[in-house]
């Protein structure tokens, strides 16, 4: 049963927004909040997907592969449907060795796909009082336009109608990476990916922060500033910072000197060490520092080398590893410690790293009601 925080009461609405539609208003009438990542799910979306229009050539089957070690690794723990183009449904049914030779059956589903990343192309998940499930389409826009989306910008209302609930529009434009939260009313976002012109031109802090704590039964937003340009989500939150549960909280540490996120990680860890949640507490942070050894073979440039970005799924931790047998470790550890009650599976995924993402932005959870 997922338990959440005695809402507000609203006893007025902003009125002359532009960010109030009729949608948004039945969403804050019904109450909706999105759970934390560790409730149970009902399954996990995925889409299989690696383009040479957008990969590397030398890419292309590392990620293919990569993949593949995801979906038959969740497989193992809960239902798993996956988007995948037509012209890869025989590639995709060969790296996954039979749909059904898992603890959970795969279900296949075809539908034309710009890119993988599930977590911001998707759905946004919510639930209410009533035992109802809904889905919030964030208006994906290739995060703020930076690669073509045409396709990939349609999948958050297909996977809505495949997963047979209610869609709950908005007029803000952002991605499921951009937020992270406790399911009790805490969030933690990036100012740098939805306080930002390329997604959400003119509209202030308080517009934006009054409309996701609608969408998504927020009390509290901290907002950690992150950094524009960089790369092209510009500085998503779940590469930073996760909620395990309500107050205790896994931030990346940067090792590396030379990079623009060694700063931005420990300017990270001050915010979140001062700052408290929905109830006023201080949270304990468990820290990850990244690695310093990785695989250059499939492209560095990008390389998102992080351990902060993991996946919960029913029962496990799906996390990645980057063959520095000592972070590894390490990093494995911790997440151990904190998530006694699951099985934590370290995989590699040098392909989807190398073009700056992880597991996590690859899936998206469905809660179960």
């Amino acid at each position: 049963m997922i338990k959440r925080r005695t809402f507000l009461q609203y006893s007025a609405l902003v009125t002359g927004s532009t960010l109030i539609s009729s949608s948004t208003l039945q969403a804050q009438q019904s109450k909706w909040f999105m759970p934390e990542e560790s409730e149970t799910h009902e399954r996990t979306w995925m889409s299989f997907v690696a383009s040479y229009d957008i990969w590397e050539d030398r890419q292309v089957p590392e990620v293919q592969k990569n993949l593949a070690d995801i979906a038959m690794t969740i497989a193992k723990f809960e239902p798993l449907s996956i988007l995948v183009r037509k012209k890869d449904f025989t590639l995709v049914e060969e790296l996954l060795g039979g749909l059904n030779n898992h603890k959970y059956p795969i279900d296949l589903i075809p539908f034309e796909l710009n890119d993988l990343w599930m977590r911001d192309t998707g759905p946004a998940f919510v639930i209410n009082d009533n035992s109802e499930k809904a889905a919030i389409n964030f208006n994906f826009n290739g995060w703020g336009e930076d690669q073509e989306y045409a396709l990939d910008e349609k999948v958050a209302g297909f996977v809505t109608k495949l997963a047979n609930v209610r869609s709950i529009s908005s007029n803000l434009v952002l991605e499921g990476g951009c937020f992270e939260l406790d399911g009790q009313g805490t969030a933690i976002m990036t100012e740098s990916c939805i306080l930002n012109d390329n997604r959400n031109p003119g509209k202030s802090k308080e517009l934006v922060e009054g409309e996701l704590k609608r969408l998504l039964g927020l009390e509290k937003i901290i907002w950690l500033k992150g950094i524009k340009g960089k790369d092209i989500t510009d500085g998503h939150t779940d590469f930073y910072a996760r909620f395990v549960r309500p107050g205790v909280v896994v931030v990346s540490r940067d090792t590396d000197k030379s990079s623009y996120d060694y700063q931005i990680t420990r300017d990270n860890i001050d915010t979140l060490s001062k700052a408290t949640d929905a109830d006023e507490k201080p949270f304990e942070l468990i820290i990850l520092d990244t690695p310093w050894e990785i695989t250059e073979k499939f492209g560095t440039k990008d390389f998102a080398a992080g351990y902060v970005g993991y996946y919960v799924c029913n029962g496990a931790v799906i996390m990645q590893k980057f063959g520095d047998k000592k972070a590894d470790k390490e990093a494995k550890d911790k997440l151990a410690k904190v998530f006694p009650d699951r099985k934590i599976v370290q995989i590699a995924i040098n392909g989807i790293a190398s073009g700056g993402g992880s597991i996590h932005c690859a899936t998206q959870q469905e809660p179960l009601v």
